[in-house]
């Protein structure tokens, strides 16, 4: 076998494993793969690609600059009406909240997004709440637009802490929201990063935040998860994956060829780890898959070993004299409803949602269920907003 053979087999190989990490752990491919063509696949994902209208909805952009100066990029939705917001369709304030209960200045929802996503995996929460309420949608350091972390860079890069990404949060709301109160939704990773802005800036959640949703998420005991693998698999994957994921961030460009070979089993393994019901809507799923695909594989390494460190439920505390949201779906294989029940049970004022039929992506998959529980927070955070004089 030649070299160059022996190169893309352990590109693909690589692929693979890169297509189960982003997903949240390690799986098979849908049985369904095996009986449909590949170049019948190919053809249906570019169709996807070009009539999908999801992730489309752009606002006013800016850039933060977090500790380590990094460039954070972040978009505003305005209320209509404001300077900047012309042409943004919506009704007038969120419904059941006097005009005047959302505060001078206004009250701003500030949503943060999950591992290997970027800000528009919020595309439906997003279009519901447009016009309505102040919005901040951002992009974690080295997905979407933001650029990969300062300290990440060169040979002497360090992995990315949670408690980097809460800062990145805070240098968040100093650039686009920094008067008023706050409501923060955190999805996965996101929520972590809530919960990490709470353990370093106590005083911020205490004199701003009025509302906080926590999506799919945990507060900690990640290395716990068994991704719906037998035991066996998992103590395996546990075992070897940090050190192949070392490996495979030193070889990116191999790496991400293996991912495009691999496309099939990597489809499969995000609408397996992403989603629980089975009519969800292709051009969802497409979306998802290309929020995924997108992020580099150097980013994916570098962030992996934050979440075996991760442990915030003290941090939590922080949010028992406001309105949250603890919500996950029944079938996430990911971050598991236990440990969104968890959440519930540190903040027991907390409303606890469990949505049936759902996966890890529930805001994707069930948006309706999401934004309505959304705009129910709303309204009760608006209540503690001082009326405008």
């Amino acid at each position: 076998m030649g070299e160059s053979t022996r190169g893309w087999k352990r590109a693909g190989i690589a692929g693979a494993a890169i297509g189960v990490l982003a997903a949240g752990a390690a799986a098979g491919v849908a049985v369904e793969r095996l009986t449909v063509g590949r170049s019948v696949r190919q053809k249906a994902r570019l169709a996807l690609d070009s009539s999908g209208p999801y992730g489309d909805l752009r606002g006013i952009s800016g850039w933060a600059r977090s500790d380590d100066s990094t460039e954070l990029y972040y978009e505003v939705d305005e209320v209509e009406g404001v300077d900047g917001a012309d042409g943004v369709d919506g009704a007038d304030g969120v419904d059941g909240v006097d005009e005047g209960a959302l505060g001078e200045p206004p009250l701003t929802v500030v949503f943060s997004h999950g591992y290997c996503l970027n800000q528009d995996s919020w595309h439906f929460q997003r279009a519901a709440l447009r016009g309505r309420v102040r919005t901040v949608h951002w992009d974690q350091r080295g997905h979407g637009r933001s650029a990969r972390g300062v300290a990440q860079s060169g040979p002497d890069g360090v992995p990315v802490s949670i408690d980097q990404l809460g800062r990145d949060l805070k240098a968040v709301l100093d650039a686009a929201a920094p008067e008023g109160p706050l409501v923060l939704v955190g999805h996965s990773m996101g929520g972590m990063t809530v919960m990490a802005l709470a353990a370093q800036y106590p005083g911020l959640v205490r004199d701003r935040v009025v509302g906080a949703a926590f999506v799919g998420t945990s507060a900690g005991e990640l290395g716990e998860v068994s991704y719906g693998l037998p035991l066996a698999g998992v103590n395996a994957v546990r075992r070897v994956l940090p050190g192949v994921l070392r490996a495979l961030g030193s070889q990116a460009e191999l790496v991400e060829r293996g991912r495009r070979a691999t496309a099939d089993l990597f489809a499969g393994v995000v609408k397996k780890y992403s989603f629980a019901s089975r009519d969800v809507d292709p051009a969802v799923a497409r979306f998802a898959e290309r929020m995924i695909e997108a992020t580099p594989i150097d980013v994916v390494a570098e962030f992996y070993p934050a979440f075996a460190e991760h442990d915030k439920a003290i941090a939590l505390s922080a949010f028992r004299d406001v309105p949250v949201l603890a919500l996950a779906g029944d079938g996430d294989l990911v971050t598991p409803a236990a440990h969104t029940e968890a959440i519930g049970a540190l903040l027991p004022g907390a409303e606890l949602v469990i949505v049936p039929d759902a996966g890890h992506l529930v805001m994707l998959e069930h948006p309706e269920a999401v934004t309505e529980r959304l705009d129910g927070l709303l309204v009760r955070a608006a209540g503690s907003v001082p009326a405008k004089g």
